[in-house]
């Protein structure tokens, strides 16, 4: 058996007659496990904090989108069609055109985008569950779907034909303008839908036809300004960008859905990396008592270390005693601060224990990452501390 290793559980198992050491002991102990607990629980509510962020964006983004590189549209050929169906992982995707333009109703004008979508969009994005009121539109029609937060700035309905809704798109060219009509590509348009998915996007699209987009814009029948696309679950998805590249002759941008939502992941991972470093200094401030019970315990073993040293130990070894013993207690404590966070996350997803509001629960996710961290935090940082701890034992103190 490894000695250093036998007398460390020995020490770690048994109770020292100084009373002050014990209970220094413990709250050493102490402090590790409520480290550990409030760490992942940390982590475990960022984690649901940021799903819960992203599945506002996720309801509204494709799994990928293309745009051109040389300019605001590009031309997708029969052909080109063809290949992009036959790429393996690929579910479905669907032609779009977006522009910002200018909506005017009952004398109010709000600017947006106005997005073109073809039959296949409901296929790639699950817009239509967050129909607020009404339906999605028909494909060749005037139909458009507009969001909650436009439909309350116009103070707007459904079917009104007393009040028509309308889009002005500014035509291209040069020259001077006389009159609107010469400015303007403009018709009327009939809201049968509402969505409501978040504050932001409920003001940012209403969706229309893609034929109607193309006929204001004066695009022709194959120009779009983008493409978006569904992936089969388990896919590669570089092997698809690959594939895609190759249709497109490397003259397209292609974005997945943390490139296209890139400025959201950098602040909810910058603002988990804050947290994490918070609590680590949390973690680091308890492990003094750590050191410090480590060091008792050694002024405490003084004389058995002598005994030992005398016997032909070796300070390296009498020094490794001390350590396996903190890295121990640190491995013990980070366990049992594991599973009492996991029963709190666990207890938080089933029970609904602390909302947020009335009907909205605070949102956690358990996870195999947060686990990996927190337990390589405590026992590395566990380890620091000991191996502090530890270098007070020296031919010196023995003598």
């Amino acid at each position: 058996m490894n000695f250093p290793l036998y007398i460390a559980k020995r020490y770690i198992l048994s109770n020292s007659k100084n009373n002050a050491i014990n209970i220094i002991n413990r709250i050493a102990s102490m402090g590790i496990i409520a480290g550990a607990m409030a760490l992942f629980v940390v982590l475990s509510v960022f984690s649901g904090l940021k799903v819960f962020s992203l599945s506002f964006t996720n309801d509204i983004d494709p799994d990928l989108k293309i745009s051109s590189t040389l300019g605001k549209s590009l031309l997708i050929s029969p052909d080109q069609e063809n290949q992009i169906k036959k790429i393996d992982g690929l579910a479905s995707y669907t032609k779009i055109i977006e522009e910002r333009v200018l909506f005017t109703y009952d004398g109010k004008q709000e600017v947006t985008y106005l997005k073109g979508v073809d039959a296949n969009f409901s296929k790639v994005n699950a817009i239509e569950k967050k129909l607020f009121n009404g339906q999605w539109l028909k494909p060749d029609t005037y139909q458009v779907v507009v969001g909650y937060g436009i439909a309350q700035k116009f103070s707007m309905g459904l079917l009104d034909f007393n009040n028509q809704l309308e889009v002005m798109v500014p035509k291209a060219g040069k020259g001077s303008i006389e009159n609107e009509e010469q400015a303007f590509n403009k018709t009327d348009i009939i809201p049968v839908g509402i969505y409501a998915i978040s504050e932001d996007l409920d003001s940012k699209y209403v969706f229309a036809d893609l034929g109607l987009a193309q006929e204001l814009l004066e695009y022709k029948t194959n120009q779009v300004s983008g493409i978006e696309i569904k992936v089969k679950s388990g896919a590669d998805e570089n092997s698809i960008i690959s594939k895609l590249q190759t249709i497109f002759k490397d003259k397209i941008t292609i974005k997945n859905r943390a490139q296209l939502n890139e400025s959201l992941y950098k602040m909810l991972n910058t603002e988990n990396i804050a947290v994490y470093l918070i609590f680590t200094l949390v973690i680091v401030v308890a492990l003094f008592n750590l050191i410090g019970a480590l060091i008792m315990m050694i002024l405490d073993k003084k004389g058995n270390l002598k005994t030992l040293f005398n016997l032909g130990t070796e300070i390296k070894d009498l020094r490794k005693i001390f350590l396996l013993q903190g890295t121990l207690l640190s491995v013990f404590g980070g366990t049992i601060g594991l599973i009492l966070g996991i029963i709190i996350v666990l207890l938080q997803q089933q029970f609904e224990l602390i909302m947020i509001t009335p009907t909205l629960a605070y949102p956690v996710v358990f996870n195999v990452e947060n686990v990996l961290i927190v337990m390589g935090t405590i026992v590395t940082l566990g380890f620091v501390a000991s191996l502090i701890a530890s270098s007070r034992v020296s031919k010196k103190l023995l003598e």
